[in-house]
């Protein structure tokens, strides 16, 4: 496949290589191919079954299948499963040129609906359930009323403001997103408004607020139910004149912008129970959107758990690329308090531990017993990860940091920048 992906750049096409069929299928919500191209023998998954899965959700994406082990009886039921082509080696350039410019010519009337589906592109997913929820996205899009997101804590609530923002006649203006229970209350008014130099200590200069910065845009609204009572008034009071007025100022500014707001709350009981404000909740929620927890969409965790493993954002190389079968079973039956963040962050922490390229099922059950309801955020749990694996690094070169820094892939002194545990010596 090397020799083949070489051949295909030579001729001017962008190749995306995988190694594996699960990694495949983790990469094709991210670059929507226009071809896949595979071998029909390959450890754990065979090209048969991820044509199979890729036919579940992508049905008019082509496939060509490539085997040293060709028969009749495969390439019919090849053709039956709905694969475009079914070539053997030895290899023949010519056939197998005209068969991909055949498929390219066959899903190139599919690129204008991709350029439309780029809105919802950071978004995986093969659940109906999901499918449904951006349906519904993309029609209340297009529209310019405020929206409500309800979910649990790591359903992805700021994804889906984003794919609203792109979605919608605002996409060439600002995406604004503002965590609103991480500012202190006496910060949150200037924060939102903007102040005048002078207005409070500190405030040694004119300030542009959030609305205004997002103006002509989409302003993200996050925990939005953790605002006080007191700065409710003044946000529905901004929202109801559409413009604000920053603090030390005697002037009101208009802002354009739509409000997006998101929480984990249960905004409207909320509200019945006298704890937030109902005539701002009615002004928030013109319309509501609840997210899915990922117990509910259990479809999709193979294809998150496969995206993560091979997407770190991480500055080690890991040299974990999948999951074994067993520890697949284990993800899939695992009920995710934390939903997608705290499935991120347990693939993480596997990968900075793992020694193989498949993780193995034991691994997957020590990290899920270690974490098991508790989480932290994205930030300490990769400090953790890394830690953790600068110390199996050292310890596996018995304390050579010149041995470890070539392994980490880093320069000597690069590798003594890095933040070293208290405990790296032992």
């Amino acid at each position: 496949m090397e020799l083949l992906s070489l051949r295909l750049k030579a001729v001017g096409m962008t190749v995306k290589t995988a190694g594996s069929g699960a990694e495949a299928l983790s990469l094709i919500p991210q670059y929507h191919p226009d071809l896949v191209i595979t071998d029909l023998r390959m450890d754990e998954m065979d090209g048969m079954q991820l044509c199979k899965l890729i036919q579940q959700g992508y049905p008019t994406l082509p496939i060509i299948i490539i085997t040293a082990h060709g028969t009749i009886k495969e390439a019919v039921e090849a053709t039956s499963e709905g694969v475009f082509g079914f070539i053997t080696k030895p290899i023949d350039s010519g056939e197998l040129m005209d068969k991909i410019d055949k498929a390219l010519r066959l899903s190139a009337g599919n690129s204008h609906n991709k350029q439309q589906e780029n809105w919802r592109a950071n978004i995986l997913t093969r659940s109906q359930l999901m499918e449904n929820l951006l349906s519904e996205v993309k029609r209340l899009a297009q529209g310019d009323a405020s929206l409500f997101i309800h979910g649990e804590s790591g359903t992805g609530k700021e994804l889906i403001a984003q794919a609203i923002h792109k979605a919608s006649p605002r996409h060439n203006g600002p995406f604004i997103a503002v965590n609103c229970s991480a500012i202190p209350e006496d910060l949150l008014e200037s924060e939102l408004f903007g102040h005048r130099k002078g207005a409070f200590s500190g405030a040694f200069e004119h300030r542009q607020g959030l609305f205004q910065a997002a103006d002509s845009g989409t302003l993200f609204l996050d925990e939005i139910g953790d605002m006080s009572s007191a700065f409710q008034v003044k946000l529905l009071r901004a929202l109801q004149e559409r413009q604000i007025r920053p603090v030390g100022s005697n002037t009101s500014i208009p802002v354009d912008v739509r409000i997006v707001s998101a929480s984990h709350h249960d905004l409207e009981k909320k509200a019945n129970d006298g704890g937030f404000r109902m005539d701002l909740y009615y002004r928030l929620s013109v319309a509501k959107l609840t997210l899915p927890k990922l117990s509910e969409r259990r479809e999709d965790i193979s294809l998150l758990a496969n995206y993560f493993i091979t997407h770190s954002d991480s500055t080690y190389s890991y040299v974990a690329k999948g999951f074994s079968n067993q520890a697949m079973e284990i993800l899939l039956s695992y009920d995710w308090p934390g939903n997608v963040r705290q499935l991120q962050n347990v693939v993480e922490h596997v990968s900075a531990l793992a020694t193989t390229p498949i993780v193995p099922a034991n691994l997957v059950e020590r990290v899920l017993q270690e974490k098991n309801s508790t989480m932290q955020g994205l930030k300490e749990a990769k400090s953790q990860f890394e830690k953790e694996y600068l110390i199996k690094l050292l310890r596996s070169v018995d304390g050579n940091v010149s041995q470890a820094a070539r392994l980490a892939k880093r320069n000597r002194t690069e590798f003594y920048k890095l933040k070293f545990p208290n405990n790296y010596l032992w």
